[in-house]
């Protein structure tokens, strides 16, 4: 186990070093000014090149790279040109949001796809089956936008029960907790068809054992035989696909936040890149990346326990 997980935080150290170099690199090559963005349209030529000597962007990329590591590994993450606030006054804050969501999301993805994709896995070819597949499977081709705009003109536009943004300002008319509402159900009923066909997929290959077909002629109930044989068997692919989500719950709902104007994280990464605000897209990188690879390392532990095998 020990010599697991070193190898594993050395992984992640090795990738966040390439990773943070590598979107260094590439966002000096994308096209735009950064001082221009940062002075607006109207500013002479003049002013930016005052303003890019100021920012130190005159500099070799090398030299600002080795500078901006040096600052960061001292706890500095630099000053963010589209907020013009210090990064750690604003990543922190939006990654809370985001966390609030996604937590509350994961809440109700996990149960229900565990759910669905057990029962439906329990009775293969059954009516349940074929509902809870084709539905699973209508729900995971509907793009976030669309549903999202689907489910506002029916509850925003028609209906008038919940309201159409989720800014999160508390105080208005609307409470914090009716606001996460259209949110977080765009985001369940998204990433929920794609976890509950991978639960039956799994849940189908287990009862299709022939230790399964073994207990149940031996006269032992099909709820004993489900449960004490069959489930923690058919949870060992699905487990590591729902750690997998808290990936997509973090860095992977900018749509869902962009239609919703949910101040979160992906929203924020994705206002970075279009003003090219180096810092900032550098420390959301980042994080990125260490939630990607440390979800990636919980599955193969949450694997590890589940199968005896793997251990050996």
């Amino acid at each position: 186990m020990a010599r697991f997980l070193i190898k594993h935080l050395l992984f992640l150290c090795l990738t966040l070093v390439v990773v943070s170099f590598l979107v260094f690199m590439l966002t000096e090559l994308t096209p735009g000014d950064v001082a221009r963005k940062y002075l607006g349209a109207y500013a002479t030529q003049e002013q930016v090149d005052i303003l890019s000597k100021q920012m130190g962007l005159d500099r070799p990329v090398l030299v600002r790279y080795v500078e901006y590591v040096g600052k960061m590994l001292s706890g500095d993450l630099g000053v963010s040109t589209r907020f013009r606030v210090p990064v750690k006054d604003i990543i922190f804050d939006r990654l809370a949001n985001t966390g609030l969501l996604a937590l509350v999301s994961f809440l109700f993805i996990v149960p229900l796809s565990m759910l669905f994709g057990i029962v439906a896995g329990m009775r293969e070819g059954s009516a349940l089956d074929r509902v809870i597949l084709l539905t699973s499977a209508v729900l995971a081709s509907v793009p976030e936008f669309a549903m999202g705009v689907f489910l506002a003109s029916i509850f925003v536009v028609s209906l008038r029960w919940l309201p159409g943004t989720a800014t999160l300002e508390p105080g208005g008319s609307w409470p914090i907790a009716v606001q996460l509402v259209l949110p977080v159900a765009v985001i369940v009923l998204f990433d929920m068809g794609y976890v509950v066909s991978m639960v039956r997929a799994s849940m189908v290959e287990v009862m299709r054992q022939p230790y399964i077909r073994t207990a149940v002629l031996k006269g032992m109930r099909f709820r004993g035989v489900v449960l004490g044989h069959a489930l923690r068997n058919a949870m060992i692919n699905p487990v590591t696909v729902i750690l997998l989500q808290i990936n997509y719950l973090v860095s992977g709902v900018v749509v869902v936040e962009s239609v919703f104007a949910y101040p979160g994280f992906g929203r924020m990464m994705l206002e970075a890149s279009l003003y090219k605000d180096i810092a900032l897209i550098e420390a959301g990188a980042l994080v990125s990346v260490f939630v990607a690879v440390a979800t990636q390392i919980l599955g193969d532990l949450a694997y590890m326990l589940l199968d005896p095998r793997i251990r050996t």
